[in-house]
Order: C-alpha cells, then structure tokens, then sequence
C-alpha cells in the first residue's frame, strides 16, 4: 500500500476545519484513505450514500448529526444526495470543532460549486489524484525508472496500476471506461447518450494536448454547435477525466494564441480509449510525445499549491513553453521531451526571454540531471518533488 501525498495535508485539515471534501474520480482511493483516517478516530460513522439504507439515516438530518456531534461523520458519495450541503450548514454553525465531517465525493465540478455556495468558509475541498511518481518514489520502489514507465503506460489509478499484467490493466480501464460513461455520469444528472461521449471523448484522445477547437470537434461529431461541444468538455472537466490547460496570457506585447489545451487526465485511460496496451504500443504511436507531456504536466500541477497561476505559453512567432507557472510574483517555465537526449529549439529559449522566467526545466527520462544554461537545466520527472 502506497502512502498518499495527500494524507498529511488532510490530517492537518481536520485539525482546524469542521469538514473537508475529498473529490476525486471513482476507484481513485477516497474510500480507502478516509477509513484509514477514520480509523484514529473514536466511534467515527462511516456512510456509503449509494446504499439506500444508509441514505435513509439521513432522511432527518436535523435529528442525526446531532445525535453524533462527537464523533466523526464520513460521508461517501456524496453527490448522490444533492441537498446535503443545505443540511450540513446549520449543523456546523451550531458546533464548528474541527473534524466533525468527512465527505468523499466522485468527480463532480457541481460539487464545488454546491460547497462554495453552502458551506464557505466551513469546508475546505482537496483532490486526490491517481497515483504520482512522487509516491512511487517515497515507497523506496526497487527500479523507479521501470516504475515511472509502467505509471506512465498503465495510468494512477490502484488497482489498474497494481494489476498482475498489462492485459489485466487494460481490461480494467476499458471496463472503467464503459462504466463511468454508462453508470457514473447519469447519476450525475447528465442525460447524453453515452455513445455521443464515448466519441467525444476518444476524439479528444486523438488530439491530446493539442489546441481545442470546438467548431472541428462539432463537425467531426456530425454537425454539433460548437456551444454544445463546450458543454461536453466542460462535463469531462468538472469530472477531472479532462483538463483544460489555459494559455498563460503574460502582458508581453506578443500576438499570444488564446485557445486551451485539453489532455486526458490520466495517461492510462488516454492509452485505452486510443487502444495502446503495451510499451512497445506505447513507445512506437505518434502520440507517445504528447502522451509524455500531459503525464509529466499531471505530475507538476498535482503538487502546486492553492491559486497558483499555470498554463502554456505560445506566440504567433513561435516562441513556446509546455507549462509555465507563477508562484510569488516568480515565473517557471518547463518544456518536456521524450527523450534521452533532449533538444531544445529557438522557440523554448525565446519563451524564457519574453517571460522572464527564474529557471526554467527540461523534463525528460534522463539519469541524472544537468545543466544546459544558467538558470536551465535538464531533469527527470522523479526529481520534480526536489522543485518545491
């Protein structure tokens, strides 16, 4: 069992808010680390809303959570009880000690915004991500270049990433796939045919870290409105299976290209909806570079802390960086390569000058890292936890 980056900080959460929200994609380990969390907890009730029996003890909250102020309360699924944040309220005004509520919820943007507009400034919302390299690393893994390839090839989540060979994985995921477009998302009220974002979804697959143009995407669907194609990007995204990556929009008197870049979040899935079951698959489709950039991409934003400002840049001119992030007024730029022996072109070096930057990083699958100018240098995604 891998240690999760995010268990400290949720320890130290529940030490000073009445509740914390873990979002995150289904079999992605909520479950798992609430109970483990719970079980230093006296007496904590554990609730799995999807149970109808355990919804019922919720049917008079006001009489329920009174009855338990002083134990812990998790609450799993919580989307599936849309009116819960309401209910929750009053109760965590009438008695604000912290760690009183532990709510687990699958993916849902709809979350947050029920949270921000119920529970301000009572709750404090964290995401867990699938599994990062920096785990792989802490759990002292034998050969953590293997390891950080089969990460890359199978994707984060457990037991998709635990699995005993590759065939198994990739049955995990297509089944994963086919459950959450058939299972999970209608019970989020969304009514789209599954077979429409089945398409949509391997459509974006196809342009993984490209530039998003939601008029090709429409025709390519069969003559959708470029709105309608928002709407289904914003779904994906709200159910962290997309990101959308915005262009840094830096004041530098440049022509800057203003579309985002959409990724499959989780490199794993990315290899299933494009049919990928192996390394060598992997290591020879034409994908396999962007592929590369949107895994190492998923590394670096999973450990940024609150409002740090991230994105890509791009100019007319061709000058370009994967990622740049802004933290404390300082700008770091990052381009990623799939390489041993990565170049760089004008473009990267015109970026840094119009940024700025303070340093900038090639990330790359190199040994050990070095220099390639002041303020430059080439490192391996198992070193980026050594960034903070």
């Amino acid at each position: 069992m891998l240690n999760r980056r995010l268990a400290p900080l949720l320890a130290s959460r529940l030490q000073h808010q009445p509740a914390v929200a873990i979002l995150g994609p289904r079999q992605v380990g909520k479950t798992t680390l609430a109970r483990e969390i719970a079980a230093s907890s006296p007496n904590a009730i554990f609730l799995d809303l999807e149970l109808e029996a355990n919804r019922a003890q919720l049917a008079r909250a006001d009489l329920f959570f009174p009855r338990h102020r002083d134990q812990m309360v998790v609450l799993d699924e919580v989307q599936t009880v849309p009116d819960l944040f309401a209910k929750l309220r009053p109760e965590i005004d009438a008695d604000r000690r912290a760690g009183r509520f532990l709510l687990l919820g699958s993916a849902s943007g709809a979350l947050l915004r029920q949270s921000a507009e119920s529970l301000a400034g009572r709750i404090a919302d964290l995401e867990l991500t699938p599994f990062l390299l920096e785990e792989l690393a802490a759990a002292t893994v034998a050969n953590s270049t293997a390891q950080a390839a089969l990460l890359w090839l199978r994707g984060g989540f457990p037991r998709n990433f635990l699995a005993v060979d590759d065939a198994e994985s990739f049955a995990w995921r297509t089944d994963f796939i086919e459950t959450f477009l058939a299972r999970d998302l209608p019970q989020l009220g969304i009514t789209i045919p599954a077979e429409t974002l089945r398409r949509f979804w391997r459509m974006c697959a196809h342009l993984h870290g490209q530039l998003f143009n939601a008029s090709q995407l429409g025709a390519a669907l069969g003559g959708v409105a470029h709105t309608t194609v928002g709407r289904y990007l914003d779904l994906l995204v709200d159910a962290l299976m997309l990101r959308r990556l915005p262009p840094y929009l830096a004041n530098v008197g440049k022509r800057l290209v203003k579309s985002p870049k959409v990724y499959v979040r989780d490199s794993g899935i990315l290899h299933a909806l494009l049919g990928i079951r192996t390394l060598d698959d992997l290591n020879g489709h034409p994908v396999a570079g962007l592929s590369w950039e949107g895994f190492v991409i998923e590394q670096i934003l999973a450990t940024l802390p609150p409002l740090t400002t991230a994105g890509f840049y791009r100019t007319a001119a061709g000058a370009e960086l994967d990622l740049v992030v802004e933290q404390g007024g300082k700008r770091i730029g990052f381009e990623i390569k799939l390489s041993t022996a990565p170049t760089v072109s004008r473009g990267f070096w015109n970026a840094c000058e119009d940024l700025g930057v303070s340093r900038a990083y090639v990330v790359a699958p190199v040994r050990e890292p070095y220099p390639l100018a002041e303020n430059v240098e080439v490192i391996s995604p198992l070193m980026l936890d050594s960034l903070r």
